[in-house]
């Protein structure tokens, strides 16, 4: 019985080490580094706002700039993904975001913030259709959405520190600050990454033998049918997040009164949910599959959203916010996971890159739209409707995706 133990316990180590001792920890690297610049506008925005003189509509166009753009280039980056190599693109996209991200930093006036935000949508359009095909293809099926799920850690330690440093340096140095100090240590940690990925990573990924395992999808009208009310259910959930959180750290100052410095770190809030809530959408979605996961984010966003309205400053909009962070990164790892099951490995990143661009563009396009809503009716009737919108989805949504084989 004792060696019995024993030899179940060393498998165990081996599991362990086959997740950590591998290409995993360079891909949470690369999330981290990545996400590192992107995460700023957000928590900022009410010191970009102040500089400015910006009203809610302009404010949410300035956030719109970079997700507009990001989504578009996930279409041509997802392509060129699938044929000249993920690898790349991967490192484009995380220095290329970080050169963008100076640029930013040295900006003078709104035009100037508007172009380079864009310009850091379109550098970082490839790593998120690049990124998923090459964890999966490292790992072994039944342990994708961990895989996946592990790798939610490093954008999301980006988000829970992005405002943290944010907010500490912006009070000395202002907004432009923290761009410019991330920049070049993100530069770095994206020249580290395409070394150490090296040639024997890619030849481990693109080995044959391995992705094999996942190239053969039977294509029948309702696994496509599924596959579109998916990908639409979760992109149309992510919009009306993203557009929410845009205007959080607004809510919490105008609605609220608090200072700019604390609602930049109050976003981290949100953002440290990562840290827990992706490994947790993954183990989920391998547990109970996919398409659960995704409708119980889609009904619990929807009443989070609306209870903004009526939660106090103080414990209970921290836990409304620790909840908004838990649905956004739940969700992730159990919709690329569903994806990168329901298509071949010569698609995957043309179909990630579609699912990412309905996301980006999605939130890009409902972002200014909000901010037209809160300047036209407040935030308590912009929120109902968000909150609701979301509801009437999912319950569409799921005429077509409830089935237990889905």
């Amino acid at each position: 019985m004792a060696h019995s133990t024993s030899k179940g316990s060393d498998i165990n180590k081996i599991g362990f080490r086959s997740f950590f001792s591998g290409l995993l920890p360079l891909f949470v690297m690369a999330h981290f580094a990545h996400h590192l610049l992107t995460a700023l506008p957000i928590p900022l925005l009410p010191m970009i706002r102040s500089e400015f003189a910006l009203n809610y509509t302009q404010s949410g166009l300035l956030i719109s700039a970079f997700s507009l753009s990001y989504g578009i280039a996930q279409l041509p980056a997802g392509w060129l993904g699938d044929r000249i190599g993920r690898r790349i693109l991967i490192t484009i996209g995380i220095g290329g975001v970080a050169l963008a991200g100076l640029m930013i930093g040295f900006s003078q006036t709104y035009i100037m913030m508007v172009v380079f935000l864009a310009l850091m949508g379109i550098m970082g359009g490839g790593y998120h259709p690049s990124c998923p095909p090459m964890i999966s293809a490292s790992v072994e099926p039944k342990n994708q959405g961990k895989a996946l799920g592990i790798h939610m850690i490093g954008g999301s330690a980006s988000f829970f520190l992005a405002p943290l440093i944010a907010a500490a340096i912006a009070t000395t140095w202002g907004w432009r600050g923290p761009f410019i100090g991330l920049a070049v240590p993100t530069i770095m940690l994206g020249i580290v990454f395409y070394i150490l990925i090296g040639r024997q990573a890619v030849t481990k990924v693109t080995d044959p033998r391995i992705n094999d395992r996942h190239d053969y999808v039977p294509s029948t009208s309702g696994r496509k049918r599924r596959l579109a009310s998916f990908i639409f259910l979760s992109t149309f959930t992510a919009a009306v997040i993203f557009s929410t959180v845009s205007f959080i750290s607004l809510f919490l100052v105008d609605h609220f009164g608090i200072g700019e410095g604390t609602a930049a770190a109050l976003m981290a809030l949100i953002y440290s949910t990562g840290l827990w809530a992706g490994p947790l959408g993954g183990y989920l979605s391998d547990r109970f599959g996919s398409v659960p996961v995704m409708l119980a984010v889609g009904f619990i966003t929807g009443p989070i959203i609306y209870l903004l309205n009526l939660m106090p400053y103080g414990w209970g909009i921290y836990a409304l916010l620790v909840i908004i962070g838990m649905t956004v990164f739940v969700r992730m790892p159990a919709s690329e996971s569903y994806i990168i099951n329901q298509t071949s490995e010569r698609n995957r990143s043309t179909i990630l890159g579609i699912y990412y661009f309905g996301a980006m563009e999605g939130g890009g396009v409902l972002t200014p739209i909000l901010g037209f809503l809160i300047d036209r009716f407040g935030f308590y009737t912009s929120f109902t409707i968000a909150g609701a919108t979301i509801v009437a989805v999912t319950l569409l949504c799921s005429i077509w995706l409830w089935d237990r084989h889905a």
